[in-house]
C-alpha cells in the first residue's frame, strides 16, 4: 500500500513530500481505517478541466477532483490537484501557497473518508475537518 505523488504538465515539486505522506497516513488511521492506494496527480487548470468535462461532465475549473476507490477500511483513490487553482486560491484567501496546497490535499483525503461538501451544512464540517488536520500538521516530524 503506497501514497504516490506524480506530476504532469506543470513545472512543481511537492514540498517535504514524505512529511506529507505521514500526515496522510496519520489523517487515516485516526480514523481507524487503513491505507490503500493513494495516488495524487499535480497538474495545470487546463488539465483538471478537461477531467472534469470528460468524467464529471462540469465545464468548471475546479482545485481538486477525487476519485474514490475505497474497499472495506482501505482507503484509495487518485486525487488530482490543479497547482494553477491552489496557488490563485491562495492569493484570493491571503494564506501562503504551500497552507493552501495542505489544505486541498487533506480535501481530498477527507472525501475518501466519506465526507461530503455538496451542501452548506456538509461543506462546514468539511473546513473544520480540514483546519483539525492542519493543525496536526504541526505535530508530524
Amino acid at each position: 500500500m503506497a501514497i504516490t505523488f506524480a506530476v504532469t504538465d506543470v513545472d512543481f515539486e511537492l514540498p517535504e513530500a514524505d512529511r506529507v505522506k505521514k500526515w496522510i497516513i496519520a489523517t487515516i488511521e485516526n480514523q481507524n481505517l487503513k491505507l490503500g492506494n493513494i495516488g495524487y496527480l499535480f497538474c495545470s487548470d487546463a488539465y483538471l478541466l478537461e477531467v472534469n468535462k470528460q468524467y464529471l461532465n462540469h465545464d468548471t475549473y475546479t482545485d481538486i477532483i477525487t476519485f474514490d476507490y475505497v474497499e472495506a477500511d482501505r482507503v484509495s483513490g487518485d486525487i488530482l490537484i490543479s497547482v494553477d487553482r491552489v496557488s490563485e486560491n491562495a492569493k484570493i484567501f491571503q494564506v501562503p501557497f504551500e497552507q493552501e496546497l495542505h489544505r486541498v490535499i487533506i480535501h481530498g483525503i477527507l472525501h475518501l473518508l466519506g465526507q461530503e461538501d455538496k451542501s452548506d451544512r456538509d461543506a462546514a464540517m468539511m473546513r473544520k475537518k480540514e483546519d483539525e488536520a492542519l493543525l496536526n500538521w504541526n505535530t508530524i516530524g
